[in-house]
């Protein structure tokens, strides 16, 4: 493919110029980083890096292709790619095409060629903000013109965008459980990992009313993952609410985590930069033992907040910046964590989350 010129302009000013990736164009998000060595495609899916620019750490990316079982939605959610190395030759024998074809099938702009080392270092110091990425106008003046039209990510809600537009269901019907999903941008592998310790789902829209949810009668209630700012959220913190209110079991990840402390009164807020990877250091502080752990989320819940609330207990903490990672509800069954146990890709020392979603139920 012949090269084509490219560049990735930050709302500060800061400029890289490199070659284009993936389909010639324009796009703008918050830019983000992720640490993970492998597993772009899973990343890529996944809808909770819905509207984030995403810089990639590891420095080749696309040199094992595609595959269409290692998807966590039915879409690429990023808004674009920045790295290093764009590899169009794959080496896996079962891949079904290079990831510049899956990128202009998906219609997904990207940019190569980047010290992806040197734009980190200035996002970590300076904090998210938004980027434009193009490869077919690179006159800085006119991109941050319409980079300063778009929205900051604070207080935009992006859950009901990717959400299911109509309950479905996944698992087996005779399973053990019954578990109603309220799906704010939930992966697949969450689904598989519920389905595998016996749990029979249906997953209904993220705006769904918890009438409709209760009426189909389940044992307990998964609040998933998803993009954007839990603060506006108020139709899924409703929902919480009067799950809480019925004593029934609950559980929730990273955005259910934030929307589960917002039900109970306790603040979120917008993190300098996020955890997102694949590294990072956990410790539940109810047994005593740590855990490595997938992550991928810029909204935490307030530390400040939960030292005040008499309603929760804290049952995991980051090791890295003593981030609020886990709470349990006082005399209710319902708990939540801040990371993704599924953990695909990702090790699977927090597998047991789900096991002990089943024994409150």
């Amino acid at each position: 493919m012949e090269e084509k010129s490219a560049i990735l302009l930050l709302e500060d000013g800061t400029k890289f110029y490199g070659q284009a990736a993936g389909k010639i164009g324009t796009t703008m998000g918050e830019i983000c980083f992720c640490t993970g060595m492998t597993g772009y495609q899973e990343v890529f899916t996944d809808p909770s890096y819905f509207g984030q620019i995403l810089i990639m750490t590891n420095v080749h990316i696309g040199n094992y292709g595609t595959i269409e079982e290692e998807v966590e939605s039915d879409s690429v959610k990023i808004a674009g790619l920045v790295c290093r190395t764009f590899t169009e030759t794959f080496s896996r024998p079962r891949t079904n095409e290079s990831i510049q074809t899956y990128f202009e099938r998906e219609e997904v702009v990207g940019i190569s060629g980047i010290d992806t080392r040197a734009v980190v270092r200035h996002i970590r110091h300076k904090g998210a903000m938004n980027a434009i990425i193009s490869s077919e106008d690179l006159d800085e003046n006119s991109l941050m013109s319409k980079l300063k039209g778009h929205p900051s990510m604070a207080g935009m809600e992006l859950a009901s965008k990717v959400s299911t537009k109509e309950p479905y269901f996944w698992g087996e019907e005779d399973a053990k459980y019954k578990v109603a999903v309220l799906d704010l941008g939930v992966k697949r592998n969450i689904l598989k990992c519920l389905e595998a310790v016996g749990c029979y789902m249906k997953v209904f829209p993220a705006k769904t009313s918890f009438d409709e949810m209760k009426s189909w009668n389940p044992d307990g209630y998964f609040i998933s993952n998803g993009p954007g700012d839990p603060a506006p959220m108020d139709y899924a913190v409703d929902v919480v609410r009067k799950i809480l209110d019925e004593d029934a079991p609950l559980f929730g990840i990273c955005l259910g985590h934030q929307i589960l402390a917002r039900a109970l009164d306790i603040e979120t807020y917008k993190m300098h930069n996020g955890h997102r990877g694949l590294n990072h250091p956990v410790k539940n502080l109810v047994t005593g033992k740590s855990e490595i752990t997938t992550q991928n989320h810029g909204f935490g819940v307030s530390p400040e907040a939960i030292q005040s609330s008499d309603k929760v207990e804290i049952t995991h903490m980051n090791l890295n910046d003593e981030t609020i990672e886990g709470i349990k509800v006082k005399g209710k069954k319902a708990f939540s964590i801040q990371y993704h146990p599924e953990a695909f890709p990702g090790p699977h020392d927090s597998r047991y989350l789900f096991e002990e979603f089943t024994k409150i139920m």
